[in-house]
């Protein structure tokens, strides 16, 4: 944001909220009575309860490019900063102009122009840094003793907002936090005194914290008690001493106490580069991170079947950071963060587990437990015990009884099928690869032939197919969600000789709304079967069909020889047809009322409406962010047809597609609560609508 900024200046509206109108026909939600009648607001008043969402979205929408580059709003407070004296009238102009252009105006006796220290909102920035409010520092030091529980609580919410540039405030806060307790008898004693003076003395030094520069390294220490971890985020200034960016300090929940050292040490280090993510992610120069657990300087290189771990490896794979060890008498500042004593009686961030019916998380680390757990079990299963020993043994066995062993192989402390990872006899094991080749969003719910020959590219067990075809089959989500099958014979449309020469395309429309969206169109190529859904209007007319043709298949697969769609009035009007006509494009129709003759697009849509419905939530208005993984999943799949997926006979290969947390809403489905996930409000699934 303004980070070393050498020049700043604040604007304020003039009538701030009111510059928004009431929806036509909803301001009698606002009327109110007066002595000369019933009036109705115009405009958005000042109170109503989504009136600052509202502002400060059509503010981040009108400057929605220049946030965060030259600009930072706040509900009707702008400010504009410039790193080049020079810039600054450029970056000024620009506002204004947006300003005017939205028939926006400043308020003049409120705007600062061409300033290096400038006060926005409570804080002062200047390019050294940020620093407290002199008005609201000279407040609190004339800030008398409180005389009830009342006013207790308002010392302590306006001290709050200073906490960031008070060491150990809940420490030192920590009388006066007694005293707003529940059935607490208010009385004010010595301590409670001490407090609050130690408060007003420790503001009154006026600390400053430093603006990040990510042209300099960021030092990190970082530490962790038996109830809290701490951190000190600092960079080394001009006279060459460390100066703090910022402090962390932040207690543990209930499964986190439960953590041995090496892991809450561990912790520290994960929750602190996240905390800070928006500095040390991707900085070129590595981060310095120290720590008081010589353990640790080898575990970011470290080979680990664990799944926390693997989750945090994951998790910090877009950080470039090195750890190093220091003593921990060395390490003062980050232990007083970690053990103030007032940790112990602060709640727990909210947590919640979410409930197994409605979501699933599927973790890439999975296969590596799955892995783990083979090579325990392949001991236990007698039935592997002679082919394991022989397989070990193969080469000085005779020939003759050699040859039984020459499609197995032993490595990596697993026995191998002809290129297969041989099952012991486990159900847990076998259970676990059935749901994650079926139940998971990658793998889509397939039918029995697809899911067995997902799970045959890597894996192999005695009866296979009947315990797939069984598993599929009693599947309640495939089962609610899918079609029967049709049981008479199909006759096909000719057969085309290469890739998106020959097209098939539909609508499916009337869906609940998802981010703006209603309809999809579905483009398949008929000779590989590869698939794109694209989310578009119901209301989208023959011009906007050839722009979407435009912007998602044409860039990536040039123009067909032939289409095949329904007879709709989009795709059977004269623009199209003129379209085609000039572009040497033959355009071939079902026949009326016959959707069989477009069998391929129908099958297609009947699956991907399965594949929604199996995983939208119960609202269903999140479709749209499913499409992308359908596609993949659809893409992936072998076709009965051709015997591959689209990704083999498109480009010869089979993809990667072990994604990580991907959120699931499988409604009543079996084995829900396999992958659980712990989350807080702060956790990506909790973004978008319906909790999606």
């Amino acid at each position: 944001m303004a980070d070393f900024a050498s020049l700043n200046e604040k604007h304020d509206l003039r009538w701030g909220f009111n510059n928004i109108r009431i929806k036509e026909g909803d301001e009698w939600k606002t009327a109110f009575r007066t002595a000369y009648g019933i009036y109705e607001y115009l405009v958005m008043p000042f109170g109503l309860k989504n009136a600052p969402a509202v502002l400060q979205r059509m503010m981040n929408d009108i400057f929605r490019h220049l946030l965060g580059v030259t600009v930072v709003v706040y509900m009707d407070d702008i400010l504009i900063f410039s790193e080049k004296e020079e810039e600054h009238a450029e970056h000024v102009k620009e506002v204004l102009k947006i300003l005017r252009e939205n028939n926006l105006y400043a308020k003049l006796s409120k705007c600062e122009f061409f300033v290096k220290k400038v006060i926005f909102l409570g804080l002062v920035i200047t390019p050294e840094g940020i620093s407290m409010e002199e008005e609201k520092i000279k407040a609190l030091m004339e800030w008398g003793a409180p005389r009830k529980i009342q006013e207790v609580q308002a010392f302590l919410g306006f001290v709050n907002f200073y906490r960031r540039f008070i060491a150990k405030f809940s420490k030192i806060a920590r009388p006066l936090h007694d005293l707003t307790k529940k059935d607490t008898k208010f009385e004010w004693t010595q301590e409670c005194q001490q407090a609050f003076e130690e408060i007003k003395k420790r503001v009154s030094q006026d600390p400053v914290l430093i603006h990040p520069n990510p042209d300099k390294p960021f030092i990190l220490e970082t530490d962790a008690s038996g109830i809290a971890i701490g951190a000190i985020l600092s960079q080394r200034g001009e006279d060459g001493y460390l100066h703090p960016v910022a402090y962390l300090s932040k207690s543990y929940n209930d499964a986190q106490r439960n953590y041995d050292t090496a892991n809450k040490e561990l912790l520290a280090i994960v929750e602190s580069l996240k905390h800070w993510r928006i500095y040390l992610e991707g900085t070129i120069l590595p981060v310095t991170v120290f720590t008081d657990h010589r353990n640790l300087e080898r575990w970011k290189n470290a080979e680990t079947s664990n799944r926390r771990h693997a989750r945090w490896h994951m998790e910090l794979a877009s950080f470039n950071f090195e750890i190093h060890y220091r003593p921990g008498k060395m390490s003062n500042k980050p232990d007083a963060l970690s053990r103030r004593h007032d940790h112990e009686d602060i709640p727990n961030p909210q947590q919640i587990m979410i409930n197994a019916e409605r979501f699933k998380g599927f973790k890439a680390n999975i296969e590596i437990d799955i892995i783990s757990m083979i090579r325990e079990s392949l001991s236990d299963d007698e039935s592997l015990t002679t082919l394991i020993e022989s397989t070990k043994k193969k080469e000085d066995l005779p020939p003759s009884i050699r040859k039984q062993y020459d499609k197995y192989e032993w490595k990596e402390d697993l026995l191998w099928y002809e290129g297969q990872i041989v099952i012991p006899e486990n159900k847990e094991i076998r259970l676990a690869i059935l749901e994650m080749h079926h139940d998971n969003p990658i793998a889509g719910h397939q039918g029995q032939a697809r899911t067995l020959e997902f799970i045959s590219r890597r894996y192999y067990w005695p009866a296979m197919k009947q315990q797939v075809n069984r598993f599929v089959e009693t599947c309640e989500i495939c089962q609610r969600s899918k079609g029967h099958k049709r049981y008479a014979p199909q006759k096909p449309l000719p057969i085309p000789q290469k890739p998106w020469e020959d097209i098939a395309y539909d609508f499916i429309v009337k869906l609940p709304e998802s981010q703006g969206m209603d309809s999809i169109l579905v483009v398949i190529d008929r000779f590989s079967r590869q698939a794109h859904f694209i989310p578009c209007l119901e209301s989208t007319n023959a011009e906007g069909v050839a722009d979407l043709f435009i912007k998602e298949i044409w860039k990536l697969h040039g123009l067909p020889k032939t289409t095949v769609s329904d007879r709709g009035p989009t795709f059977n009007s004269q623009f199209l047809k003129a379209l085609y006509a000039k572009l040497g494009i033959n355009p071939k129709f079902s026949t009326a009322f016959h959707p069989e003759t477009d069998g391929i697009t129908e099958r297609t849509n009947q699956w991907l409406e399965g594949f929604l419905r199996s995983f939208c939530n119960y609202r269903q208005d999140n479709w749209v962010r499913w499409l992308p993984i359908a596609e993949f999943c659809h893409n992936n799949q072998v076709n009965s047809a051709t015997g591959k997926t689209a990704f083999e006979t498109i480009y010869g290969l089979h993809p990667r597609w072990d994604l990580v947390d991907l959120e699931v809403n499988a409604g009543q489905g079996r084995k829900a609560g396999r992958y659980p996930i712990a989350m807080d409000d702060r956790s990506p699934l909790g973004t978008g609508p319906g909790g999606t």
